[in-house]
């Protein structure tokens, strides 16, 4: 599991970053190869060095593809992010009356990382291992509006989503609307 996902998914990303986000391959590197050493690269957080000795590649190709795939990535965004709307109030069925202007719902979770040694207290979770904590925003149909990720293992979830909702491009409420939470964020207004 060189880049963290199966054959399916990872052909699957491949073909989205050539047809969507117009990732083209080079005269000497394949589209596959390139999604590689990007994948490899935040998944196991390894350095240029590194990449060089596995792909036998330059150090300066290898930055210049990660470069190249980090932007075909973010050119997804908005076929892969979707905007809130709130549950339609002709939604059919009696579990649904409890939620009129319901966006969605947010939770926060731990991901597994390596950090250097200097870094390892401070995203060490409560239960020892070392670990990011991320949040992630869907809507009612269980796509993804929202994703934060960057915060320390031991950083409590809303000290996460108040920094989501301070940020220029942050996570956004509109009056009247509100977002399902458990007990680790705030209650207050659109949560």
């Amino acid at each position: 599991m060189l880049v963290r996902m199966n054959v399916q998914t990872y052909n699957k990303l491949c073909k989205l970053l050539r047809d969507e986000a117009g990732l083209r391959c080079t005269w000497n590197i394949e589209i596959d190869e390139m999604v590689a050493m990007f994948l490899y690269i935040i998944a196991h957080n390894e350095k240029n060095r590194q990449l060089r000795v596995i792909f036998r590649r330059s150090g300066e190709t290898i930055g210049r593809v990660f470069k190249k795939v980090l932007f075909a990535v973010l050119k997804l965004h908005k076929l892969l992010l979707r905007k809130p709307e709130p549950i339609p109030p002709n939604s059919k069925g009696l579990k649904w009356k409890y939620f009129k202007n319901c966006i969605g719902a947010l939770d926060g979770t731990i991901i597994s990382v390596r950090a250097t040694k200097e870094n390892q207290e401070r995203y060490r979770t409560r239960k020892g291992t070392i670990g990011m904590n991320v949040l992630g925003v869907c809507n009612p149909n269980m796509e993804f509006i929202y994703c934060l990720a960057g915060w320390e293992g031991s950083a409590h979830d809303g000290r996460v989503l108040r920094d989501a909702l301070c940020r220029q491009n942050g996570l956004k409420v509109h009056r009247g609307n509100y977002y399902l939470c458990d007990a680790g964020y705030s209650n207050c207004q659109g949560f």
